[in-house]
């Protein structure tokens, strides 16, 4: 904490701008050293831009750069930072960087500017994790989620939560010391209530498949013997060809994934090997993959030809139709061996008619598959997996008191659940956090943030 730290804040490869931080009591020193503003020298003012050349240790121009400083407090780190804002590429950066460590700054370490953020009271750790989720976001419900984060609202609803887990300590205190002012049945009550509500709240925001969603993107797969147009049904989802589509069955031997945005979600979809029995050792593997895929995905789109009728593997595939899945009566625009209500009639999943030669159907499935993968967390909604797992002991803290005290234990025995409730909350935001916690937290960071 006590070194001026720098690094190269903008991703590596050509861009316009590139952007080389600086960190800590030094900073302002470093800056003055390296950067040569294009008019008469005077003391920097704080958070003004300011256009000129960063130089060598002879003085000779590097680049021609834009430099800021920024006073602590108000700063990203709380400490003096500056940026140097040079062309892009690896050149220009690499040079100007190498400067900063010439005149003494230490290369930062991966996450070091927010873990300073961090200890110096800035943002806590979900908020620090918030940074970085928003780095990665893969959509826009991704980084909506993110920012909430990034804007306290895990944060409060932990603080809410771990506030009222307080003032039930002092009510079971009170009890225990007081107990001719607080009657210990009546003080049950309200705990047992009170206990039960906090547990369906964290409940609520411990989604998991919808956290998972955000953060790696759905699963949509398609399924069917071969065939029946899963790959055309594939293309026209994507509308562009992007599938091999041929009349010889088995053309698809393997998963051929590809991602797209459904309602800001992130959603990989996945065509795979026609689902029949073959002695073909390379088609087989494909099947078996086909298989697992399905067992893994959010949504199935089951796929059968409406032109023909329903054959064993086309029974097979709809026995095992659940919630996740969508029947897809392709090829509509041919003459009708099968009809929607002859699906109906053997599974309750959604069928849909759906013609990928002529797109009839396919606006229609888009908009179900939208709706399927929507994801719409409530204010506080968990969705780093550390800080579900943190709630998740809470909550099964609050249980176990719950069932303490309903089982006639005295309450003080409910209060040491309480405190493990408190200190798995705290967990999430950082309170008390151990070196190797907050080491675990930050190793995942990129370097420069």
């Amino acid at each position: 904490m006590s070194d001026t730290i720098a690094a190269i804040a903008t991703a590596r490869g050509a861009g316009g701008i590139a952007i080389v931080r600086l960190s800590g009591d030094g900073a302002e020193e470093l800056l003055g050293a390296m950067f040569v503003p294009a008019r008469a020298a005077k003391p920097f003012e704080s958070h003004r831009l300011m256009y000129g050349r960063a130089v060598d240790g002879g003085g000779e121009t590097l680049d021609e750069v834009m430099a800021v400083l920024m006073r602590a407090p108000a700063s990203y780190t709380r400490e003096d930072v500056a940026e140097i804002h040079c062309h892009g590429g690896a050149a220009c950066a690499s040079a100007v960087l190498e400067r900063a460590l010439e005149l003494g700054a230490r290369a930062a370490e991966p996450g070091e500017f927010t873990r300073r953020a961090f200890l110096n009271g800035r943002v806590d750790l979900a908020k620090a994790e918030a940074v970085m989720q928003l780095i990665g976001a893969g959509s826009r419900a991704a980084a909506r989620a993110s920012m909430r984060q990034l804007e306290g609202g895990v944060s409060g609803f932990v603080k809410g939560v771990s506030d009222r887990l307080t003032d039930l300590m002092a009510l079971i205190e009170a009890s225990t010391d007081f107990p001719d002012e607080v009657e210990e049945e009546a003080a049950a009550a309200r705990l047992t209530d009170d206990l039960d509500s906090l547990i369906r709240e964290i409940d609520v925001r411990c989604d998991v498949r919808g956290a998972r969603i955000l953060r790696e993107g759905a699963s949509v797969v398609l399924a069917g013997r071969p065939n029946v147009g899963k790959s055309s049904l594939m293309n026209a989802l994507l509308s562009q060809e992007r599938a091999i589509v041929t009349d010889i069955p088995g053309t698809t031997r393997d998963v051929l994934t590809e991602r797209l945005s459904l309602g800001g979600v992130a959603v990989e979809l996945s065509d795979t090997a026609g689902q029949r029995d073959t002695a073909d050792p390379v088609e087989r593997i494909g099947v078996d993959r086909a298989r697992r895929a399905v067992e893994s995905a959010d949504v199935v789109l089951i796929v059968l030809d409406a032109a023909e009728p329903l054959t064993g593997e086309d029974a097979a595939l709809l026995r095992g139709a659940d919630d996740r899945t969508i029947v897809c009566l392709n090829k509509s625009d041919l003459n009708e061996a099968v009809s929607r209500a002859d699906i109906e009639a053997l599974t309750p999943a959604l069928t849909l008619d759906i013609s990928a030669r002529t797109g009839d159907g396919v606006d229609a499935l888009l908009e179900e598959l939208t709706r399927r993968v929507a994801v719409t967390p409530v204010d506080g909604a968990l969705v780093a997996q550390r800080h579900i797992g943190l709630a998740q002991d809470a909550a099964s803290a609050l249980r176990d008191a719950v069932s303490a005290i309903r089982a006639g234990f005295p309450l003080d025995t409910a209060a040491i659940d309480l405190r493990r409730a408190l200190a798995s909350l705290a967990g999430i935001t950082g309170q008390d956090a151990t070196e190797s916690v907050i080491d675990r937290v930050f190793s995942t960071f990129c370097v420069g943030k």
